[in-house]
């Protein structure tokens, strides 16, 4: 079936989780929450693809800020958007939830005529459906009318077409009406209503997946013994029986006299931080593993293993492996029973996560607060243009950016405010801000040394940049003040999920020779420092960018590259520089600022130049720069 569009459908539930980020604490005591995309069938799509399976959903979304989350969140992880619908009339379902204690986590269901629940068998495409080598139908969805049809369309349209069905059992008797609104962790209230409506599911079922519990509800059986021989009893399909810390185990097959007579995948000892989600994690690695031609025992064994992330983590989605990732802990373990805290998986997760991939990246820098204050108190000009002429700076920007990928920015907190705002009207690919304080060797941050307190509140997509004078040749206590201060800042980067780009410059405190840089870098790689970006200035020659490359290569394969800083020199000087690296390829691109707004800063400060003028001279330098870069490595802005 390698002509197939799709690996797996997925249908059902999708809602916005929000997830209290108080562990060990009431509902009612939450202070904030952490959003992200959530519902088994929505998880599951994520799982699955973040796993190399190519996943699709089939739902409803609401036609707001919520479902336009869950949209664009899934086209970002690479799951197929094409069965979502917006429904115009409801709001995208909410769940909030929170940690109360292991294996204890309060939630509330926010679904009152939700979208999700409206998908009616109109919504189920006929030639979507067969495009898939399996779907995955969900247990809520047969629990209203219009939302079983759906589901039971699908079932039939996949038989038709010889595809595989999968039926994620997933009791919440609250979702039935069996439970009060502040039941939702409640897993199990006997209902032969319930039972009834899923027996008659099983006997179109490839593979059945689920908790004991959820074994005794499908069935209608009260021991999971009994329920295992009544499922067989009217389902040829591979039962997988979930048991949460002790694995699963597989019947493909009759089902004997002994429980444990069945294929059972390999175990992970962890730590139960959270189990909402751990199931839809076990269902992606179960996928992957049966959809991709392994045997079950592996199919189990991964299954297991994508369990044990989610447990040891907060939330759902967000926190599932990546197919690298997974294989790195498969081959290698953890010495930690909380895989949250071992920073080399965590560091995989990070870099094969990412929100975009970033091959070119070609930044007007105009973050600079000293040289401007400079400007203005030599020309006699108010302190405040400078957040005017640096939203001048954003419009030059993004007239030669005209919406193409590979451009960017870097603005500052002090007097780029205005900036980001009307940065954020054009379409840039990255935007970066400074956390140092101008100038300071010791490294110091701006506004407060809490630096993780500042992150907060910047916008999930804004990278942190911080300037370091480090020279690997500095007095010891000088770079060991450093080096806490730039571990410090990315323990809070990660912590926050920003991303981070470190500045080093050397030649102003030090001599530079070929290795000057690869030294520094291989420092702060010893500290467990891998940033996503470097910036660094100009090399004196290939041996140099050779060094660097190499220690970067070694140290973290996974970083997005470097760019080059420009320390205001002339755009010729710049642009040799440039063409010195064009066969390294780590180096992706630059950041370059005085170059570009020196002269306009000058004149319009001191009122010789008019807005426009300054627009048009800046995005004149900024695209001599940026075609001298494209045609030092041969390419062109996409």
């Amino acid at each position: 079936m390698q002509g197939d569009a799709l690996d797996v459908i997925a249908i059902g539930r999708a809602s916005v989780d929000l997830y209290g980020q108080q562990i060990g604490t009431r509902l009612e005591d939450i202070a904030s929450f952490a959003k992200s995309v959530g519902g088994c069938p929505t998880n599951i799509s994520v799982g699955t693809a973040r796993l190399g399976l190519r996943s699709a959903l089939l739902t409803r979304v609401g036609d707001e800020q919520m479902g336009r989350f869950i949209r664009e969140q899934l086209v970002r992880e690479g799951v197929s958007v094409e069965g979502i619908v917006t429904d115009p009339e409801r709001l995208t379902a909410l769940v909030l939830l929170s940690v109360e204690d292991e294996g204890v986590s309060p939630m509330i269901f926010v679904r009152t005529d939700c979208a999700d629940m409206a998908l009616s068998e109109a919504d189920v495409d006929e030639a979507f459906v067969a495009s898939a080598r399996a779907i995955v139908v969900t247990g809520t969805h047969f629990s209203r009318p219009n939302t079983e049809a759906a589901q039971l369309k699908a079932i039939r349209i996949a038989r038709q077409h010889g595809r595989k069905v999968v039926f994620d059992i997933d009791y919440r008797p609250n979702l039935w009406g069996l439970a009060g609104h502040a039941e939702g962790f409640e897993r199990y209230v006997k209902s032969d209503f319930v039972s009834a409506k899923m027996r008659q599911i099983l006997p179109d079922c490839d593979l059945i997946v689920g908790t004991e519990e959820e074994i005794k509800i499908a069935s209608g059986v009260d021991d999971v013994f009994g329920a295992l021989k009544a499922i067989r009893a009217v389902s040829s399909a591979a039962i997988v029986l979930k048991r949460g810390a002790m694995g699963c185990i597989v019947y493909d097959g009759p089902v004997s006299d002994d429980l444990e007579d069945g294929i059972v995948g390999k175990g992970f000892p962890i730590e139960i931080y959270n189990v909402l989600g751990a199931g839809d994690a076990f269902m992606s690695g179960l996928l992957r593993g049966w959809l991709g031609g392994e045997s079950f025992e592996t199919a189990a064994t991964w299954a297991n293993a994508c369990g044990a992330f989610a447990v040891s983590r907060l939330l759902c989605a967000p926190e599932y492996p990546t197919f690298e990732e997974l294989q790195f802990f498969l081959e290698n373990g953890s010495k930690y029973r909380a895989l949250r805290k071992d920073e080399a998986i965590n560091h995989i997760h990070w870099a094969t996560t990412r929100r975009s991939d970033v091959p070119l990246l070609m930044a007007f820098a105009c973050d600079h607060r000293v040289q401007l204050d400079e400007i203005v108190r030599r020309v006699g000009a108010d302190d405040r243009k400078i957040e005017t002429f640096k939203v001048l700076a954003v419009k030059a920007a993004a007239r030669v950016a005209g919406g193409r990928s590979g451009y960017g920015m870097l603005l500052d907190e002090k007097y780029g405010r205005s900036a980001m705002f009307e940065f954020a009207r054009h379409d840039f690919t990255w935007l970066g801000r400074p956390v140092e304080q101008p100038g300071s060797r010791p490294l110091r941050f701006e506004f407060s040394q809490d630096i993780g307190s500042q992150l907060v509140d910047w916008p999930v997509d804004h990278c942190i940049k911080c300037l370091c004078f480090y020279h690997p040749d500095d007095p010891p206590e000088l770079k060991a003040e450093q080096q806490e201060k730039l571990r410090a800042l990315f323990d809070a980067a990660r912590k926050v999920g920003r991303e981070l780009l470190v500045e080093i410059i050397a030649g102003k405190h030090g001599a530079l020779d070929d290795g000057t840089i690869a030294r520094a870098l291989e420092e702060l790689y010893a500290l467990g420092i891998k940033p996503d970006w470097w910036k660094l200035e100009p090399q004196a020659s290939t041996g140099a960018w050779a060094a660097i490359e190499a220690v970067i290569t070694r140290n973290d394969p996974r970083c997005r590259g470097v760019v080059m800083l420009g320390l205001d020199a002339p755009a010729d000087e710049l642009q040799a520089a440039f063409q010195a690296t064009a066969n390294v390829p780590v180096v992706k691109g630059f950041a370059v600022g005085r170059t570009i707004f020196g002269n306009a800063a000058e004149k319009w400060l001191a009122g010789a130049m008019s807005d426009e003028q300054a627009v048009a001279d800046m995005a004149e330098r900024f695209r001599q720069l940026t075609d001298a870069w494209l045609a030092a490595h041969g390419r062109k802005a996409a």
